[in-house]
């Protein structure tokens, strides 16, 4: 085979995975709007088959059962905000706690205001995984909570926070960032933005944030 030949097979290898890959997404995503609407229980392959249009056999083609799809639907939605609060907290002077912890709720609060899809099914049906695939999203789940609460511990460490409940503060501002996906409406009188911009108020409230240090982490 010529260099050629060699470069073609390669172009055509590489066109082929991006088709695939594309595939699989859209087999992620109808998953996501099925599960959303019906639950993981109600929600058939053929029905996921028919959000994706495409036949069953393009989805076994991709997962082997509705329960891989539930698993990859839930890694999806936690790698995606994982990245956006690392992110945020990483944009933040490294000795500002405040900043950080800014950063970091502003990042939550507006993915659960834009993917509120995501985040519903990531509440309602975690119960409904099974096996190692249950543990790898659960460990997702306990990287995105120690994130918060490193932060807030580090902050108290340093004397910028003031709260002697740090680990407790983390688990209630992310559950108040949650509940958002149930009730924000991205027609209503309040931005993701300005939404964020309130609950990281809130948040820096709720650990004791001394004055000088409620600073605004970089946007």
């Amino acid at each position: 085979m010529t260099s050629v030949d060699e470069k073609s097979t390669e172009k055509r290898g590489a066109r082929g995975r991006a088709r695939g890959e594309d595939s699989r997404a859209s087999v992620v995503a109808a998953a996501l709007k099925s599960f959303a609407a019906r639950g993981y229980f109600g929600a058939s392959m053929r029905d996921i088959a028919a959000e994706a249009q495409i036949g069953l056999a393009g989805i076994y083609h991709h997962f082997a059962s509705k329960q891989e799809l539930l698993q990859a639907v839930m890694t999806v939605t936690l790698r995606d905000v994982l990245a956006s609060t690392r992110a945020r907290v990483a944009a933040a002077p490294e000795d500002d706690s405040a900043a950080q912890l800014d950063g970091l709720v502003r990042a939550w609060v507006e993915f659960h205001t834009v993917r509120q899809e995501d985040a519903r099914v990531g509440a309602s049906e975690v119960h409904c995984l099974e096996g190692e695939g249950r543990e790898r999203v659960i460990a997702l789940r306990d990287e995105q909570e120690a994130l918060f609460v490193d932060v807030i511990e580090r902050g108290v460490e340093r004397g910028a926070f003031l709260t002697p409940y740090p680990r407790e503060a983390a688990r209630a501002i992310i559950n108040m960032g949650i509940a958002v996906a149930t009730w924000y409406r991205l027609d209503g009188d309040i931005t993701p933005h300005g939404l964020a911009e309130r609950y990281a108020a809130l948040s820096l409230d709720m650990v004791g944030a001394r004055g000088q240090d409620r600073g605004h982490s970089p946007e």
